[in-house]
Formats: C-alpha cells, sequence, structure tokens
C-alpha cells in the first residue's frame, strides 16, 4: 500500500526504510530539503518539501492514493493538525500523530486520533498502528510453539468482552493498551475503541485467529 509520512527525522526516515522493507510505496514530506539526507541511499519513495498540512503537498505526496498517514515532525500542532487533515479531509483511516506532551496526547486518543509518544513508544510501534492487519509478534517461547502478538480486531469487536475472543478463539488476551497505558482484562472488560489487543496463541493457530478476529464476531 502507499503511505504518507510527514517529517524526515530520524523516526520519519527509520520509518520510510522500514515500510519500503515491507513492500509499500512512500512519500515523505518535509519543510527542509537537507532532512531528506537522513534517507537510506536505497530509497526509492517521493520527496516533497513543504509542510504536511498543506492541501496541495498532501496531494503531491500522494495522499489520495495513500492507505496510511504518519506524522512524526518535531512539532505537536503541525502533527495533530496534520493528522486531522489527512483523516477528515481525505478519509485516511490509519492515521498515528507523534505527540511530546503526554497530557495532549491522551486528549487525541480520546477523539480518535491514535498518538505515539517519543519515550514510551518506538517505530516498531507506529507501524503497527499504520499496518493494522493480521498479528505483529511481540514474543515466542523458545520452541516456537506460542506467539504473544498484538491482532488487529474487526471494529464490530468494539464494545464485545475481552473474553468473548477468548471464547470465539480459543487464545488468551494477555492484555490490552488503552490510550498508551498497558491494562490486565478483567471479566467485565469491554473492548474499546483504540485498544490495541495483545493475545497469546499457538503459533500453528495464528492465521485462524487473526481472520477471525479480523472479521465480524459470530452472534451467539
Amino acid at each position: 500500500m502507499h503511505v504518507v509520512i510527514m517529517g524526515c527525522g530520524r523516526v520519519g526516515s527509520m520509518l520510510a526504510r522500514g515500510l519500503e522493507k515491507r513492500g509499500h510505496t512512500v512519500a515523505i514530506i518535509d519543510q527542509s530539503a537537507d532532512a531528506f539526507r537522513r534517507l537510506s541511499p536505497s530509497y526509492t519513495g517521493r520527496t516533497i518539501v513543504g509542510m504536511g498540512f498543506d492541501r496541495e503537498v498532501l496531494i503531491e505526496a500522494g495522499i489520495e492514493d495513500a492507505e496510511a498517514f504518519a506524522a512524526v515532525s518535531n512539532g505537536d500542532n503541525s502533527n495533530i493538525l496534520a493528522a486531522r487533515v489527512a483523516r477528515e479531509t481525505f478519509g485516511i483511516g490509519n492515521v498515528v500523530a507523534r505527540i511530546y506532551d503526554p497530557g495532549r496526547a491522551e486528549v487525541y486518543q480520546r477523539l480518535g486520533i491514535p498518538t505515539v509518544g517519543t519515550v514510551r513508544w518506538t517505530v516498531e510501534q507506529m507501524m503497527r498502528r499504520l499496518l493494522p492487519e493480521g498479528s505483529e509478534p511481540e514474543w515466542r517461547d523458545p520452541s516456537g510453539t506460542v506467539r504473544l502478538a498484538e491482532v488487529h480486531v474487526h471494529a464490530d469487536w468494539i464494545g464485545r468482552l475481552a473474553f468473548d475472543i477468548e471464547k470465539a478463539t480459543g487464545a488468551r488476551v494477555a492484555f490490552l493498551t488503552r490510550l498508551g497505558e498497558g491494562m490486565l482484562p478483567k471479566a467485565d472488560t469491554v473492548i474499546q475503541e483504540g485498544d490495541l489487543v495483545h493475545v497469546v496463541m499457538l503459533e500453528r493457530d495464528a492465521a485462524t485467529i487473526e481472520a477471525q478476529l479480523g472479521t465480524k464476531p459470530e452472534e451467539a
């Protein structure tokens, strides 16, 4: 898929490299042409000089054909403005913004815009938000039999009990990440919009469980 990145600092350049390695096309926007020197010599995507919240700049970057947008400049205001333009003007579903101020990050999370802090979260975690399909392994036991993974769940799982996932799949919900904080699910814990669901499952069942959680839950 095509991904547009605003900000070619350390995080932006690493994201671009990681996305291209996974076979995705990338366009990266920065106010300074010098910033593009951080990109790998093997980078084949587009580079656009400009403001990432400018409509014409975003169109030049291919936002109309993009499926994901990351705002990772060094300014909170610019990042959140660009994220809102990508989502509200261009209808991009997978949008993530880098926010330095934890208090502001929580506010935007509640508004439905996923945010990534500079200390708690890494490029890998941002990648998971941009590319939510299936699962991203976080741990495997030494035998390779058991996997802990963050699994993308269909929107219709929102409002269901975390325990419903266990009943439907036979896997175990190890923990949830909600508003940047880990939490252990209880019997009455309900999946909320923006939750990241971390599941323990057998490696051999991973594809089946990913497919189950990626579709609407069956009604009992």
